[in-house]
């Protein structure tokens, strides 16, 4: 896979993505790297847009996009010493293993978010989603079949300054 043709995308075409590759998506998802293989990450896959839509406007800005996205998929976390870490590798699985799949993404932060009113988004999303309270929200995701194309990255967008060897 050519990671570097990997991008953010916000426009989705109007395709269901098929069960089957949600599935493969996900199976990734499950086994994906934590801290002393405590795997403390949960994933609800939303297809149903009233419950995307509800989730688009869960922050005040940021998600609205999402709201014609085909598919999210909320991740949340067992509070543990390394959950939030564990939570962003299994975010990241998901994104890379999705481009594998043909599918476009977008990581919608959460952390420390509001909604239009002040509420908090986490506390919206896992109302929205009747999850447990002591599940905490890490991020969504918006997924589908690509309807922009952006280039891939070149040599020339990869900053070697900031690679290091041995030393800073």
């Amino acid at each position: 896979m050519d990671f570097l043709s990997r991008r953010t995308i916000r426009k989705f075409k109007e395709k269901e993505v098929e069960k089957e590759v949600v599935m493969e998506l996900m199976k990734t998802a499950l086994v994906s790297p934590s801290g002393r293989n405590r795997k403390p990450y949960e994933f609800v896959v939303i297809d149903d847009k009233e419950i995307i839509k509800k989730l688009s406007v869960a922050k005040e800005s940021g998600a609205t996009f999402a709201a014609d996205a085909p598919l999210m998929i909320v991740i949340l976390g067992h509070e543990n010493p390394t959950w939030d870490d564990d939570c962003a590798i299994a975010s990241t699985i998901i994104q890379l293993k999705a481009h594998d799949l043909g599918l476009g993404s977008c990581w919608i932060q959460t952390k420390e978010k509001v909604d239009s009113e002040g509420n908090a988004t986490d506390e919206n999303i896992k109302k929205i989603l009747g999850a447990p309270s002591e599940l905490k929200v890490h991020n969504m995701m918006a997924l589908g079949y690509p309807d922009e194309e952006k280039p891939a990255y070149t040599d020339a967008d990869v900053d070697m300054a900031k690679l290091h060897f041995n030393k800073f």
